[in-house]
């Protein structure tokens, strides 16, 4: 581990740390959270999936910020897709309890909006969880891939933030088999599905944090593979 490497460290612990020493500061984290979902959708995907990007690419290149990185462009986007993200886990919950509802289960909304732990709750939460990463998430990741060639074209200029998005010519030269192979058909199930799952049993108050969490990860799961493709 490099200094650098300790710097980071000790920046990531300090950042989250009040979190954990004050009650206080966490209450006012949820209370905005819960009040304006929307902006801190998009400050916490914007801060913490561009950081995992940069853990990412320190990890493949040895450096956080490469040349053409596009810091700024790329936190922009994401938190554009941290609000979508927020969109769809209220819709894909809503979405499944109402159809498992309908599928007979009629306990579904109870069971899920219950406090404690239980198998019935963590079958409701796996469901919600399964329908939001198989119906969702393929279209945000393929989504931020684009997103992201498109940032290169632009060598992470701000440029990038305001010119057209050529969709065609990234959707034809996107390396689907990585797309695939990677990023649909391992990381989805193997990781997403069970941490989404985790999410989703998890008391509502920490639900929020962790998804924020998982922000990170995202990051680093997108990079990984956006250097596999090259």
């Amino acid at each position: 581990m490099k200094i650098k490497d300790l710097y980071v460290l000790f920046g990531a612990i300090a950042f989250f740390l009040p979190f954990f020493l004050f009650e206080s500061f966490y209450q006012w984290y949820n209370d905005f959270t819960m009040n304006h979902a929307f902006i801190m959708s998009f400050i916490k995907f914007a801060i913490l999936a561009t950081f995992g990007e940069s853990i990412g690419s320190r990890i493949k290149t040895g450096n956080y910020l490469n040349k053409g990185f596009g810091l700024i462009p790329r936190a922009v986007i994401w938190g554009l897709l941290g609000i979508t993200i927020k969109i769809s886990f209220d819709v894909f919950t809503g979405g499944t309890l109402y159809f498992l509802t309908k599928a007979g289960y009629s306990e579904a909304s109870a069971v899920f909006s219950s406090s404690g732990f239980s198998m019935g709750k963590l079958g409701v939460a796996f469901c919600i969880s399964f329908f939001l990463n198989t119906v969702y998430a393929p279209f945000m990741m393929t989504l931020h891939k684009i997103t992201d060639m498109h940032i290169g074209v632009h060598n992470g200029t701000l440029k990038a933030l305001y010119s057209p998005i050529a969709f065609g010519h990234h959707m034809s030269t996107l390396n689907w088999k990585v797309q695939w192979g990677f990023v649909f058909k391992k990381s989805i199930p193997l990781f997403w599905i069970p941490m989404h799952t985790i999410t989703f049993i998890l008391p509502e108050n920490y639900r929020v944090l962790f998804a924020a969490l998982l922000g990170i990860a995202l990051g680093i799961i997108l990079a990984i593979a956006s250097n596999k493709s090259k």
